[in-house]
């Protein structure tokens, strides 16, 4: 069985050399071309030492490919991936260039107009355990951002079913590394050390994806989120605490068990999504490719509560566009990204 080739483009950012990371041994593919605008010309060792094991020169163009994974900025992927989509080419897009069904709400978020508006349509949000059969039709996947991420799969079960109100709040706590390698002062370790804030009050630009994706599992139509986001001092992780109202008469008298049995079944078959015991900690899936989730109810006021833990760079980027790639190529779904998180 010969081996699809693949390449990065702009490998030198966390997700891009995260990307190279998982790649590098990945049983069923070849990573033979990567590109990175910085660092042209170098060995990737030699950018990133934690690559040693990986003897290929950044290139300041893709070389023969047959897939490729665009770690490009928001706003600059989608005239990188055209061309290449337009040559039949299979592209995961690590950006949000793609991830809205509606080019006016893509605007308004991302403050200019798409700038290929006739392309979004031909995208597959990237979740494979939602969209597993489109992604495998696919030429072209909008890989989902972090924060979304964790909320939709916390929340998913419980809209799919139908047992929640429409007004629904998501918590999130990001580790740094979501901020991109780019320099900046909110990042600076003075900064962020012995801190937590919150940011983007106002709006942040990953909303709209959590309130496309529960809305398209709701029969109630788009949700009312509310959605917060908060930065942490730690390297990776994210932890997202949703609540919910559940609606009466719908989770029977063992309202708790109710909720963890539907939770169980959702997600029965989904080797990387895993619905535990006690609440997790983002410590869990550091490194990993996983998500832990643990749904419970607030008795006292019928809130549904589910927490959620991800790597922001493994199941918020890298590892969810390698699992991607996967179900697209057809190959066993955990295939590179099925390691169990670090300890300690």
């Amino acid at each position: 069985m010969s081996k699809t080739k693949v390449g990065i483009i702009n490998v030198t950012g966390y997700v891009g050399v995260e990307l190279a990371r998982l790649l590098c041994r990945h049983p069923y593919i070849e990573l033979t071309s990567i590109t990175g605008r910085s660092a042209a010309g170098q060995k990737i060792a030699r950018v990133f030492p934690n690559l040693a094991c990986l003897d290929m020169t950044i290139e300041s163009a893709l070389g023969d490919i047959d897939l490729v994974f665009s770690a490009m900025p928001h706003g600059e992927s989608a005239a990188e991936i055209v061309p290449l989509l337009n040559a039949g080419k299979r592209v995961i897009d690590m950006s949000g260039d793609f991830r809205l069904k509606d080019a006016a709400e893509w605007q308004q978020w991302y403050g200019h107009a798409h700038p290929f508006p006739q392309m979004i349509a031909k995208a597959v949000y990237g979740i494979p355990e939602l969209h597993a059969e489109e992604i495998r039709r696919t030429q072209l996947i909008a890989n989902p951002g972090c924060y979304a991420t964790g909320a939709i799969l916390a929340l998913a079960p419980a809209a799919k079913a139908g047992i929640i109100e429409s007004d629904i709040i998501v918590d999130s706590k990001s580790g740094v590394s979501g901020a991109g390698r780019t320099l900046k002062l909110t990042s600076h370790f003075c900064e962020v050390d012995e801190d937590v804030c919150a940011y983007s009050v106002d709006g942040h630009r990953l909303m709209p994806e959590i309130v496309q994706e529960i809305g398209l599992l709701s029969s109630g139509g788009n949700p009312k989120i509310t959605f917060m986001p908060h930065l942490i001092p730690m390297s990776r992780g994210i932890l997202s605490t949703c609540y919910a109202t559940i609606k009466p008469g719908t989770a029977g008298g063992n309202a708790r068990e109710f909720v963890k049995n539907l939770y169980r079944e959702f997600y029965a078959d989904k080797p990387l999504v895993k619905v535990v015991e006690d609440p997790p900690h983002t410590k869990h899936v550091q490194g990993s490719n996983y998500t832990l989730i643990y749904p419970t109810v607030d008795l006292r006021t019928g809130k549904l509560i589910v927490l959620s833990v991800i790597d922001n760079l493994g199941k918020g980027a890298a590892g969810q566009a390698v699992q991607n790639m996967n179900v697209m190529l057809g190959l066993p779904e955990t295939a590179g990204v099925d390691a169990p998180a670090m300890y300690p």
